[in-house]
């Protein structure tokens, strides 16, 4: 069942899309009275938001600005990607004998989904698409504190990851990521939980790639 979510969850997941989408920017002020406007609610639940946000290292609240989008160093991602691959790692390890047929099938047209919005330059629907491919395990892995940790780290790579992409390096990037998602696929099909620990900690969350960032 679906978790209900409160006005303070619908302001968080606005904040967080505003950020994905590039409306907002690292050291952009957030302009409270104008959430409150948009979204036709009172003050109480959009502070809630900002508090839960700066918590997870999303937003800083800073002295006499108020809220604004946190700028995270490369050693500060380096940093996360470490964390998360070890939790990410974990929680495949123990879902991969969960998973159903079912499953399975939903993870496979995520990655097939996940290549068309790539190629269609679609990269906030290939966003949507790798969260849902990501969620289908980590829900399944029985411990709803790393569930809850996971998130929180992941939630602090928000940021305008999709840009105008000329060149084709976001494409090439995101094309390789997304061969990485098939061969997690391919390790959950086996049930091969110490091999799925080892790729996401050492490939798909590798630090070293923390520099080109395009969200996992």
């Amino acid at each position: 069942m679906e978790k209900y979510k409160s006005l303070k969850d619908h302001v968080y997941d606005y904040i967080a899309e505003q950020i994905l989408e590039g409306n907002l920017e690292p050291e952009d002020k957030i302009n409270e009275a104008a959430i409150c406007e948009e979204l036709n609610i009172s003050r109480t639940p959009v502070r809630e938001a900002l508090i839960q946000l700066a918590s997870e290292g999303v937003l800083h609240n800073r002295a006499r600005k108020g809220f604004v989008v946190r700028a995270l160093s490369e050693r500060e991602v380096k940093e996360l990607y470490v964390v998360i691959g070890l939790l990410d790692g974990y929680a495949a390890k123990s879902a991969c004998r969960q998973l159903t047929e079912k499953d399975l099938a939903n993870m496979s047209f995520y990655v097939e989904s996940m290549d068309v919005a790539i190629k269609a330059a679609n990269f906030e629907m290939y966003h949507m698409q790798q969260t849902a491919f990501h969620n289908v395990y980590t829900q399944k892995c029985g411990n709803d504190t790393l569930i809850e940790q996971l998130e929180k780290m992941k939630s602090k790579l928000l940021k305008k990851s999709y840009v105008d992409d000329p060149e084709g390096k976001t494409r090439e990037i995101l094309l390789q990521t997304n061969r990485e998602h098939r061969k997690l696929l391919e390790l959950f099909r086996k049930q091969a939980g110490d091999e799925l620990f080892d790729y996401l900690m050492k490939v798909h969350w590798n630090p070293e790639n923390a520099a080109y960032d395009v969200s996992k």
